[in-house]
């Protein structure tokens, strides 16, 4: 099977164009169409074997994996989908993964209503970079600078399962069959937060996805606006799943702050916006918790469940690091 007839098999649907795609797979270049005034939202990721993802992975729940870190960044900047390409390298052309990879991907591009629209494939390590388009109307991105001294900080869904389940992998922590399928379903198959960004535009000030650990993307929330935050463990323990917690407070915690590959969403909004926040969640169906507050000092600070500062154990993911 050659490269060509590979994307016409698994990648080229032949469906009819998606209403802001004017010219998908089969060119030089696909042509969008955002609405009109929309800015348009870019965003890439890649995912390496062996450094975002097992060589075991089930192939389906690679091809949601890939697709949903992408559509989690629309999410965090409250960007409608629009469509995005797939550059593919692969050791050799196996036609049962490619068919439960392609299986994932468009399953998730189809609930989402983001179209495959180009792309490129190769041999080589597998490698998956995606890039994500969608649109946002000016002046309602919800940007990493604009988080403001006083603002409540949320955090969307659990926290540290995804952790947990790699600990499971690694031989560090045990559990039950259906705990771990749990765990494993929410590292494997993380929930881009799609409708919960567009119901927060004009509601929330700053935002950004959970991918490396809530204190590092928060982090970059801080440094870009200027500002610092304190964050209460009794609230973070609260984020994280029955699961995780039965792993002791201590782990829960640590894996809450800086466990990483959540893909939930982690923003700041005023005060005066409490009720309209706890709207957007009932609206979208995804629960939110207010886990600290944003504060003029710079820094992250960690209040304990007494209310005493805590040392922060861990680090955010970085890939150099």
């Amino acid at each position: 099977m050659g490269e060509f007839e590979l994307i016409r098999r698994f990648f080229d649907r032949a469906a009819p164009p998606a209403p802001g795609v004017a010219l998908g797979i089969g060119d030089d270049c696909a042509l969008l169409l955002p609405q009109p005034g929309q800015q348009l939202a870019v965003s890439t990721d890649m995912l390496v074997e062996g450094r975002h993802f097992l060589a075991t992975v089930d192939p389906a729940a690679l091809g949601h994996k890939a697709l949903a870190v992408n559509l989690s960044d629309l999410a965090a900047m409250g960007a409608e989908p629009l469509g995005f390409t797939l550059a593919l390298a692969l050791p050799q052309a196996d036609e049962a993964w490619l068919a439960g990879f392609a299986q994932g991907l468009f399953a998730l591009s189809d609930a989402a209503g983001c179209p495959l629209v180009g792309g490129d494939t190769t041999r080589g390590p597998l490698n998956l970079c995606l890039t994500v388009m969608g649109q946002v109307p000016p002046g309602q991105a919800l940007r990493r600078a604009a988080a403001r001294a006083g603002d409540d900080i949320w955090v969307s869904g659990t926290l540290g399962d995804a952790r947990l389940a790699l600990e499971v992998f690694r031989g560090g922590a045990t559990l039950d069959g259906a705990a771990f399928n749990r765990v494993r379903a929410r590292m494997e198959r993380p929930t881009p937060r799609l409708a919960l960004g567009l119901a927060l535009r004009g509601v929330a000030h700053a935002a950004a996805d959970i991918s490396d650990g809530l204190a590092g993307d928060l982090g970059h929330i801080l440094n870009a606006s200027g500002v610092g935050a304190t964050l209460w463990a009794e609230a973070l323990l609260h984020t994280t799943s029955t699961d995780l917690r039965g792993q002791g407070d201590s782990l829960a915690l640590a894996y809450a702050l800086t466990g990483g590959d959540d893909y939930e969403l982690v923003f700041t909004a005023p005060v005066a916006q409490r009720e309209a926040v706890a709207q957007a969640a009932a609206r979208t169906g995804v629960a939110v918790t207010r886990v600290g507050q944003i504060e003029a000092t710079p820094g992250l600070r960690v209040l304990d469940t007494q209310g005493r500062p805590m040392a922060l154990q861990g680090r955010a993911f970085d890939h150099f690091a």
